[in-house]
């Protein structure tokens, strides 16, 4: 069973979006429904459906803004639209199928059977990442992975210099100064950082402790290796000495 998001700031459109889901196919179940894009944003970046079905004009933001904004992007996304003319953009933007209003039912089955395919494939390779990531973890311990941007990153725990909170994103900082962002919040990053070699010294850094080439104590900051200067929140302070 297909479990499916809809969202279309058009209550009625909703409806019969949703009607048509239901009847012209048993193979779809419609999880929660949005007339408010930002409600639906909230939920779907905690939630992962099967399935968006996501309409393209929307008074407060049109779809592909909408698609924008969303840091969860683990599901395929079906365009619902009455003109043609966004067909093309609609998959330039990484959506698998648009669908014009009114909805053709045998063009709804094809559109099915691409959720089916996108979401076996999906499975596939989410038991392969399972596999990767297991076996590093047993037989490389001085490693870490990354996923990000469709692909897993295995990182050397050692060319890690630090981590820069942004929010909801995080940013590694590499010995050769090239920067990985990833959608994670600093907390997860943490979990993930071996303890003996990582310190979370303020709230928006994690540091490499192997890294650190100064503590400058009386202002409060160590000087990494590649020379940044990263803040050590006072409350913070006695359990990094105790660490160093």
């Amino acid at each position: 069973m297909i479990k499916a998001v809809i969202v279309d700031d058009e209550p009625k459109a909703i409806q019969s979006l949703s009607w048509e889901l239901t009847n012209f196919s048993n193979e779809v179940e419609i999880l929660e429904t949005f007339s408010n894009p930002e409600d639906a944003i909230v939920y779907l970046n905690s939630n992962t459906p099967d399935c968006l079905f996501l309409d393209i004009q929307m008074p407060t933001m049109d779809g592909f803004q909408f698609l924008k904004k969303l840091s969860n992007k683990e599901f395929p996304v079906v365009i619902t639209t009455a003109y043609d003319e966004y067909a093309i953009k609609a998959l330039k933007h990484e959506a698998i199928d648009y669908l014009l209003k009114p909805i053709d039912s045998d063009d709804l089955q094809d559109t099915i059977q691409k959720i089916k395919k996108f979401n076996s494939r999906l499975i596939n390779s989410s038991k392969i990442e399972d596999v990767l990531i297991s076996f590093n973890e047993k037989y490389d311990k001085k490693k870490i992975t990354i996923n990000t941007d469709g692909k897993l990153i295995f990182l050397d725990v050692d060319d890690i210099l630090f981590v820069e909170s942004d929010g909801n994103y995080s940013t590694i900082i590499m010995n050769d100064s090239q920067k990985i962002v990833i959608t994670k919040k600093l907390k997860e990053v943490n979990a993930i950082l071996p303890e003996h070699h990582f310190f979370r010294i303020h709230n928006s850094y994690i540091v490499n402790l192997n890294n650190i080439k100064e503590f400058i104590k009386n202002e409060g900051y160590v000087i990494m290796k590649s020379n940044h200067k990263i803040p050590v929140a006072r409350q913070r302070k006695s359990d990094f000495l105790e660490k160093l």
